[in-house]
């Protein structure tokens, strides 16, 4: 099942998506998806920025949408056909979300199970080689605590290579966004290191976007503004 171009190769080339998993819209992690597409409009992208929840995405599997592996080019369910078509048209693929139990949140994992099938993403036919992907984390570990706990190079493994690569992206990086309970411009900073070099001068000014998503919050807030579902050892961000 092919329904797109790769990037570089026709109008995908110059399309960004940026996808977000977050169930608030008031959550640092959607105002870092606000500051991607923000930053990728100012630099020329057309984008679609697909925000899962606010949509209404039903992250679960069903028979319409269960990859045959006797029939590469089976036709799924037009919901997918539709979300497809919007990773089809993008050159750029970013992911914004919360690390949760060190991987995706259900509504994000159920994404990429049903959208990112056999025949479209991988096996015969598939087509979003040639395109860049880029992960966008959130953690609320520090980075050297989550690098010498060996979370950084499992994630990036499944990330990286078991999605990414796996399904043909050949351009394919994971950013994390460390310390997320405590937000600050330096998880604006990752966002626009992790995306293509543009125009700095007509970015929006990160102070703003910050005090947007935390003005007047309690410390119970904040946590939850940071996007991050803690646990006695943060496992759970």
């Amino acid at each position: 099942m092919s329904t797109g171009t790769a990037a570089g190769t026709g109008p995908a080339g110059r399309h960004a998506l940026v996808v977000v998993a977050h169930h608030r819209a008031d959550s640092l992690t959607a105002a870092l998806a606000r500051r991607a597409r923000e930053r990728l409009a100012a630099d020329g992208f057309p984008v679609d920025l697909l925000d899962l929840h606010a949509e209404g995405f039903d992250p679960r599997m069903g028979p319409a949408d269960e990859p045959d592996w006797e029939d590469p080019g089976k036709e799924y369910s037009a919901a997918v056909r539709a979300q497809m078509a919007r990773v089809s048209a993008a050159g750029l693929v970013v992911i914004v979300f919360p690390l949760w139990w060190f991987g995706l949140p259900a509504l994000l994992k159920g994404w990429i199970d049903r959208v990112w099938n056999n025949g479209f993403a991988y096996g015969g036919g598939a087509s979003l080689g040639g395109r860049r992907l880029v992960w966008l984390p959130l953690t609320a570990y520090g980075e050297a605590e989550f690098r010498e706990r060996g979370w950084e190079r499992t994630v990036e493994h499944v990330l990286g290579t078991g999605i990414g690569r796996f399904c043909g992206f050949e351009d394919t990086s994971v950013h994390f966004v460390h310390d997320s309970l405590e937000g600050g411009a330096r998880a604006l900073e990752v966002v626009d290191r992790a995306l293509p070099p543009g125009q700095d001068a007509a970015r929006p000014a990160g102070a703003a976007v910050l005090r947007a998503v935390t003005a007047g919050s309690s410390p119970e807030r904040a946590t939850a503004v940071a996007g991050a579902r803690p646990t006695p050892e943060r496992a759970g961000t």
